[in-house]
């Protein structure tokens, strides 16, 4: 912020290359100059009559009024924090990083701690002194009691007594992860139990999906996300894949298909949300068959925003086969289901991925928003033939904040008891392992999809 005064907004930078010199502007939303810089441009006469510039020094002068900018918007900046390290400081003043923030979005390593020639590189140099002193130079895992606990002006802000425990913080992912991950599953006839806590593979599913698993050595796994040391369960690598838009990608098949209105119709007449009627239009058309078999001559491709994992591949592109002219109920019911299978498809990839580099997962735990939607939650056992367990709490992100709440107050000896006494089962579902044959099958033809679109890419770029 280049005042105290200012409300938060964007800002805009203006650069105007003159004759002589380069000058820039840092204007507000609403056209107020905040700051201004500009630097002489050289000029050469290299015969009378005849003038000559340099592009290099032009651009050379652009860069350094822009920076002269930044450091009248930025060098009054006393800390910059991700979101769950800011609201630790406003309750408690203390201006410790949470692990999981930074290794997870801050390039930090849980071992050899910040690179210097990192911030050298992207020219940023100037957050390197004072020992990192404005993005952190004290770094916590997730759980870890912070300072007194909460100040006397944030207690009476929240309307809670001073000195309470406030924890080291989580991404809102990661904290779902933890909620549901520990639960004692014994008598419930899993092969995780008895087995250990790395055996599970937490997913975050909602507008986009994350993938959580955990090791107790550093596995590399090709787009896939880390190793991260301790960034969700502390004394674990975690290896975090994701899907970048998945719940999203059902409400933009279903709320873009022709028979939308007619859907919202009929499922608020029957005081239903429009996923609870197509799932029970399903079991309505499917007749003797199973429902997942409804999908036989269609196929979908998922990565309409790109392929976050394990492709790392942002070119992708959705992909549909199998359409006809039909535009009714039936049909758009069909193509929600083949929607909802893809991202389980989309799951069995990155499952297999990590288990190729040397993960062994033998159980999905489900949370957030999709977690809630049956037919999404039986598609991914089927689809990767794994048990999925539900927890008994509606909110696992929630929760998995409160067990670091309660890690910090000294209540549990570790975040793992926590977890372990506070995260429930609520219900198991398992594959229909009859099914198995029909979505290898698919799988064979999801694989295709990618592999064709690829091709055309190719012949589309070639002479």
């Amino acid at each position: 912020m280049p005042g105290g005064d200012q409300e938060l907004g964007s800002y805009y930078v203006g650069v105007d290359v003159g004759t002589g010199s380069v000058r820039a502007a840092l204007v507000d939303q609403r056209g107020t100059l905040l700051a201004f810089a500009d630097q002489p441009i050289n000029q050469w006469e290299p015969q009378f009559n005849h003038h000559e510039q340099s592009s290099e020094d032009i651009w050379a002068a652009c860069c350094i009024v822009t920076k002269n900018l930044r450091e009248t918007c930025w060098d009054k900046a006393g800390h910059f924090f991700d979101l769950p390290d800011f609201l630790s400081w406003k309750a408690t003043g203390v201006t410790a990083r949470s692990l999981c923030s930074l290794v997870c979005k801050w390039t930090y390593s849980a071992e050899k701690g910040w690179d210097d020639s990192f911030w050298k590189m992207v020219g940023l140099e100037d957050l390197v002194a004072d020992n990192y002193s404005k993005i952190g130079n004290q770094v916590l895992p997730p759980g870890t009691s912070l300072g007194n606990g909460l100040t006397p002006e944030a207690a009476k802000d929240l309307g809670l007594p001073a000195g309470i425990a406030v924890a080291a913080s989580l991404i809102d992912a990661h904290a779902g992860g933890l909620g549901v991950i520990g639960a004692d599953v014994r008598g419930h006839g899993l092969a995780c139990e008895g087995q250990p806590v790395t055996s599970r593979l937490a997913i975050i599913c909602g507008t986009s999906s994350c993938h959580m698993g955990i090791s107790k050595n550093p596995i590399f796994v090709p787009g896939v996300w880390g190793p991260y040391f301790s960034a969700m369960v502390p004394g674990f690598w975690l290896n975090e894949g994701g899907q970048s838009v998945t719940g999203k990608l059902i409400d933009h098949m279903v709320q873009g298909h022709a028979a939308f209105p007619e859907l919202q119709a009929k499922a608020t007449a029957r005081c239903q949300s429009i996923y609870a009627y197509l799932n029970s239009h399903l079991d309505l058309i499917k007749k003797a068959q199973p429902v997942g078999f409804l999908t036989v001559d269609l196929h979908v491709w998922p990565d309409f925003h790109g392929n976050r994992s394990p492709l790392a591949d942002l070119t992708l592109k959705g992909m549909v086969t199998g359409l006809k002219l039909s535009q009714d109920l039936d049909d758009l019911a069909i193509l929600y289901l083949a929607t909802v299978q893809a991202i389980a498809f989309g799951t069995r990839l990155i499952i297999e991925a990590m288990e190729s580099a040397g993960h062994s997962i033998s159980t999905l735990f489900l949370c957030g928003g999709l977690g809630k939607n049956p037919l999404f939650v039986q598609m991914h056992a089927d689809i990767t033939g794994t048990p999925v367990v539900l927890s008994q709490e509606v909110e696992p992100v929630l929760l998995g904040a409160a067990i670091l709440g309660a890690r910090a107050s000294g209540d549990f000896a570790s975040v793992q008891e926590a977890m372990a006494r506070m995260s429930k089962v609520g219900k198991v579902v398992f594959p229909r392992h009859e099914d198995k044959r029909y979505y290898d099958k698919k799988y064979q033809v999801f694989l295709k999809l990618v592999e064709h679109q690829k091709e055309y890419a190719s012949i589309m770029k070639g002479d």
